[in-house]
């Protein structure tokens, strides 16, 4: 028997594939928990592997969908970002898991982690040793009210098979379980504008 996802506030029950050892997520903030944008897509391509099918990132956004649709993988090495959009990561100052990686396929293949709040600064939350499984990011020091957008996972190429059509970690989504209202992430653009006023303040107090 599958395991089932329960997304609470949008009543949908969600097939995924047999999670060993661990409990089934509940996901309370429903659809908005799960990553809704591909910030960066860097698989390592060995040989055409992983090949072409498997090799579109957008496989790894909203809540898990495999099967009947597909997943991405990262090849032997291989980073993704992802960014949450209508929801933040945040941490439950407990034990309990708040981000969840959907993980699938035959080969068991471990994912290092690292979470952001802007996509420049980086905190390393461990990995998740292969299949569907959860990440306490509490552990790491995030607390409730941290809010982090931005979540990259790094394929590691010690682990699993080293080629083949689906090589590297297979993602078909990640999911925020501690879910936090949406942070606002200043485009390049205006943070530049923000330094250049700055800059004028500063030289005219001068």
């Amino acid at each position: 028997m599958k395991p089932r996802v329960l997304l609470l506030g949008a009543a949908l029950w969600l097939l995924i594939l047999p999670v060993p050892a661990q409990a089934d997520p509940v996901f309370p903030a429903g659809l908005a928990s799960f990553a809704d944008a591909v910030v960066s897509f860097d698989p390592v391509i060995k040989s055409g592997q992983p090949t072409a099918p498997y090799r579109d990132p957008s496989r790894a956004l909203g809540a898990p969908d495999y099967p009947p649709l597909g997943y991405v993988s990262l090849g032997d090495g291989g980073t993704i970002v992802l960014q949450f959009t209508d929801n933040s990561l945040t941490g439950s100052n407990d034990s309990a898991f708040d981000l969840w990686i959907f993980e699938i396929g035959p080969d068991v293949e471990d994912t290092f982690v690292r979470i952001s709040k802007n996509g420049i600064d980086w905190l390393e939350v461990g990995k998740v040793f292969g299949a569907t499984s959860g990440i306490d990011v509490d552990a790491f020091g995030v607390h409730a009210g941290d809010y982090y957008s931005f979540v990259e996972l790094r394929d590691d190429p010690n682990e699993g098979a080293n080629s083949g059509d689906t090589v590297g970690a297979d993602i078909d989504a990640v999911g925020a379980i501690s879910s936090a209202p949406p942070v606002q992430i200043p485009e390049p653009a205006t943070l530049w504008l923000c330094a250049l006023g700055l800059a004028t303040l500063v030289a005219r107090r001068r």
